[in-house]
């Protein structure tokens, strides 16, 4: 061996044993905007330092502003797609999205139940365009199969209230407390509620909290100003970036308040690629210094804006 080709050989050598990133096993739909869906945790998980593993539920048209149909897969090939990964590479997390089907959601839970040790958050997202039927058979099956399995359940404040607490008919709004001990009934160890309404004496503007909660009680969470834009993804990024940080090693609570604050700084920098809903930036840390001071301006006021404005591109 010459002395020209050692150096080489040794970088071959240092590139093979270079530890992997922890992985991260996503169940989703398709999204072909790439706000959410199996895309979205794809771009999430990587922009978390971590290596996602997305495995294909369903097929979802839809555009930037609405869902027009969906095509859930063969509950054979999804458990395929996954078996296949699984027996080649170690995994340290799950994300579960939508599923597809009642019998998707039992494939996916029948492989979950496989790997007890590795934390699963789970995602449930509005499901308002599937028909009544397919909502309350998925529902069914996510409750039964998917919760008794799931560390930490994420979702919308309204729409857990409407899947844990169907019968809420109290006049305020259930508290994150409430819904994490309906959630507990069915296994779940933790719920992250987003998007809970709150307004306070000192300032009449409106705010969106964001709690991390046991049966015990709220422990942790983040407060977002309210805004005018609508976003979609938001829920996909959140759960998938706390599933990738799980992978990590980092401890449930700071992982939650850095999932939250990665969170607010991607919708911070949300895009509108086309005419409907805006569309998270998982990458905003990655422009170059001074590249967002001279893309923010429109002609107008970009150098007077307030720390914490959001800026919609």
């Amino acid at each position: 061996m010459t002395a020209q080709t050692q150096p080489a050989a040794d970088a071959a050598d240092a590139l093979q044993e270079a530890p992997s990133p922890s992985c991260v096993m996503s169940f989703n739909a398709t999204d072909a905007t790439g706000a959410g869906g199996v895309a979205g945790d794809v771009a999430t998980i990587a922009a978390m330092g971590a290596h996602g593993l997305p495995i294909t539920t369903s097929i979802v048209m839809r555009d930037t502003a609405e869902v027009f149909d969906f095509h859930a897969l063969d509950p054979d090939v999804i458990a395929e797609q996954a078996r296949c990964v699984l027996e080649d590479i170690t995994i340290a997390a799950w994300k579960v999205g939508f599923l597809g089907s009642a019998e998707g959601v039992g494939a996916v839970a029948e492989i979950l139940s496989d790997y007890p040790d590795v934390p699963l958050v789970a995602y449930m997202p509005s499901l308002s365009w599937l028909d009544e039927d397919q909502q309350q058979s998925y529902a069914d099956a996510f409750r039964e199969l998917v919760l008794p399995q799931t560390e930490v359940l994420v979702g919308s404040h309204q729409t857990l209230t409407d899947f844990l607490l169907p019968d809420w008919e109290a006049d305020r709004p259930a508290s994150p407390r409430e819904i994490a001990v309906a959630a507990a009934e069915h296994g779940a160890n933790f719920v992250l509620v987003t998007g809970v309404l709150m307004t306070t004496s000192k300032n009449p503007e409106q705010f969106l909290d964001n709690v991390l909660a046991s049966a015990q009680g709220a422990i942790t969470g983040e407060k977002f100003e309210r805004f005018e834009a609508s976003f979609n993804g938001a829920g996909d990024t959140l759960s998938a970036s706390l599933a990738a940080l799980l992978a990590t090693g980092s401890e449930l609570q700071n992982a939650v308040g850095e999932s939250l604050a990665f969170l607010d700084q991607s919708l911070d920098a949300g895009f509108r690629p086309g005419m409907g809903n805006v569309v998270p930036d998982r990458f905003f840390w990655a422009l170059a210094p001074g590249e967002e001071e001279d893309g923010g301006a429109e002609g107008d006021g970009a150098d007077t804006d307030t720390p914490g404005t959001r800026h919609i591109h």
